[in-house]
């Protein structure tokens, strides 16, 4: 399960409603890369492909293709709009280490 905080859920809500092509699913994953080996993925997206999981949790629809769930189980996407930086964060409990700027991590 993937958790979405209030203010990450009031920002997504935001942007969907900004997307000239209707866009209803917010898909998050896990990919190759950055300084400590995987890195976070998030984009909108109109179309669930067979192989991905829907989650639906505070109000916005999540798709997670299955490679991803399983290093995404139990993160908390929250939104940061605060002095040191703005952006989407991932409070995932399964990193064991994560880079200085908190976009990637490894196991």
């Amino acid at each position: 399960m993937i958790n979405i905080s209030e203010s990450a859920k009031n920002r997504l809500l935001d942007l969907l409603s900004k997307e000239s092509d209707d866009k209803k699913y917010v898909r998050v994953g896990v990919e190759t890369g950055g300084c400590s080996g995987l890195s976070y993925k998030l984009v909108f997206d109109n179309s669930k492909d067979k192989e991905d999981e829907l989650i639906e949790n505070n109000g916005i629809k999540l798709l997670i293709n299955k490679k991803s769930f399983l290093y995404l189980v139990g993160t908390t996407l929250e939104f940061s709009d605060g002095l040191n930086g703005k952006g989407f964060v991932f409070n995932n409990p399964n990193a064991s280490r994560t880079c200085g700027c908190g976009e990637s991590f490894s196991l």
